[in-house]
């Protein structure tokens, strides 16, 4: 496989000469949700090719993970810097026999992190590499074990997440046309089936992540034995709890300020959809690492002034530098893929297809979480697919007697179980110069030959826990 940059240049020269393609014959669907004719785009045009000159700049400033990264990462480099995560690792881990406490507590942070969003793609996967490393695993298996649990595992949790009401109101707009009983179709309406699946993908991560460890054996980059346990110091252990304590503070401020009557971080309309506090999420955890690394820091001894802090504000520029040329090339194909409209196309010319099979019911829920698995590995919004998909596919169940919840949570599974293969994931530069951190040959192959693993059996056995709710009729929510 060639370098991650590279392989996004050239998806990008391939996303360019197939518009040019299927332009040439006309290729043009029509979106459900509003009747517009959606055709491709070709970007050999004239039109196309002003197109992207006119914005090779702005493809790259406006990637919509670039400045959610960058934010991010500023207080987790403070937090690293200072030594207050190192700290925290040493006080929690003890020994190496806790090596199953740090794999289970990595899946299961991964899987629960969708409740703000994509946090867990910036913030976990770092942390999960030092965790594994500080009690003898390679780092490059604590990055797997992280990506996968935060990718595959998008849509269970033990908790409501911002995509449960974002495709609840999509539901509720394409049940409305039916007009037939929609049954359940609020937030909540898939929240027992997630709950459950929480756990049925912990197991599955959690077997196939210990086959890697040993697989992947120890790391160690200065070749001498992985150090042991090192006893937190009298005054590091009291930085350390006067920071704890700042950020139980600091926590208990976000919470008021959004839970409160005061609530000046809840939404115009009193709701959490689009309130500043889930728009700032990643902004709002960035702040609490950087204020508790700081104060541990200085507490500590190890800041002195100012100029320690902006050191550790400029930490993470080493792995950004590699970032940054990744995410430019990367970049521009998501850009020219969605102005091509070769996403659109072949979803929704897929989903007409399926449509189109004559099955029953069963048979049918379980040919849509394959489809929606396969449409995953091109068009990874899973509210930009459902905005669409959901005025196909619910209508058509409808008529077969079958719910909107059962719909949506056919979707949701074939949704999340190929996020961790498939090239087009936003956040995959990301997490290919977080390998090159631990391993300067890893490129998306060396991802793909850990991470295909986990999609496969999660896929199999998240279908059968559904084909078991299914036949046995259970609800699958509030």
């Amino acid at each position: 496989m060639p370098h991650p940059a590279t392989m996004f240049m050239l998806l990008t020269v391939a996303v360019i000469f197939l518009s040019w393609i299927f332009d040439i014959y006309g290729l043009s669907v029509v979106n459900p949700a509003d009747g517009a004719e959606i055709r491709v785009q070709s970007l050999l045009s004239p039109e196309g090719i002003r197109w992207l000159l006119r914005h090779v700049v702005t493809n790259f400033t406006g990637f919509a993970p670039l400045g959610m990264v960058m934010v991010t990462l500023f207080g987790v480099g403070v937090a690293e810097h200072s030594g207050f995560i190192n700290a925290c690792i040493r006080l929690g881990l003890r020994d190496r026999m806790n090596r199953r406490f740090v794999m289970l507590s990595v899946i299961l942070l991964g899987i629960i992190s969708n409740v703000v969003g994509d946090a867990g793609y910036i913030m976990l996967i770092p942390i999960a590499a030092m965790l594994f490393q500080s009690v003898g695993m390679h780092p490059i298996a604590g990055i797997v074990t992280a990506y996968v649990s935060v990718a595959c595992g998008f849509s269970a949790n033990l908790f409501l997440s911002t995509l449960d009401p974002i495709l609840a109101r999509y539901t509720q707009e394409a049940s409305a046309i039916t007009g037939l009983n929609p049954g359940n179709t609020g937030a909540l309406s898939n929240f027992y089936f997630m709950f459950v699946s929480t756990f049925l993908i912990t197991f599955i991560i959690y077997k196939l992540s210990v086959r890697l460890v040993a697989n992947l054996g120890e790391y160690d980059e200065h070749g001498h034995p992985v150090a042991g346990y090192k006893q937190l110091s009298r005054k590091e252990r009291r930085a350390l709890w006067v920071a704890l304590f700042a950020g139980l503070c600091y926590t208990l401020v976000i919470i008021l300020a959004t839970f409160s009557p005061w609530g000046i971080l809840r939404g115009v309309t009193g709701g959490m959809t689009r309130s500043p506090f889930i728009a700032g999420a990643l902004f709002l955890l960035s702040f609490g690492f950087g204020l508790m690394g700081m104060i541990y820091g200085f507490v500590s001894g190890r800041y002195r002034s100012d100029g320690d802090v902006i050191k550790g504000l400029s930490q993470p520029m080493s792995l950004l530098s590699v970032y940054f040329v990744i995410a430019f090339f990367a970049a521009q194909m998501f850009a020219c893929f969605e102005y091509s409209h070769l996403d659109k196309c072949l979803a929704i010319f897929g989903a007409n297809m399926l449509t189109s099979v004559s099955a029953g019911s069963f048979v049918t829920l379980l040919l849509f979480i394959i489809f929606s698995a396969l449409i995953n590995l091109i068009m990874v919004s899973s509210t930009a697919k459902w905005s669409f998909m959901a005025f196909i596919f619910i209508p058509m169940f409808a008529s077969m007697g079958i719910e909107a919840d059962w719909t949506q949570c056919a979707y949701r599974i074939g949704d999340s179980v190929t996020n961790a293969i498939t090239p087009f994931l936003f956040y995959m530069p990301l997490v290919l110069a977080y390998m090159q951190q631990y391993d300067k040959q890893s490129n998306y192959g060396s991802l793909l030959r850990y991470t295909w693993r986990y999609s496969f059996f999660i896929f199999i056995g998240w279908t059968l826990l559904f084909i078991i709710w299914y036949l046995l009729k259970l609800p699958l929510g509030i």
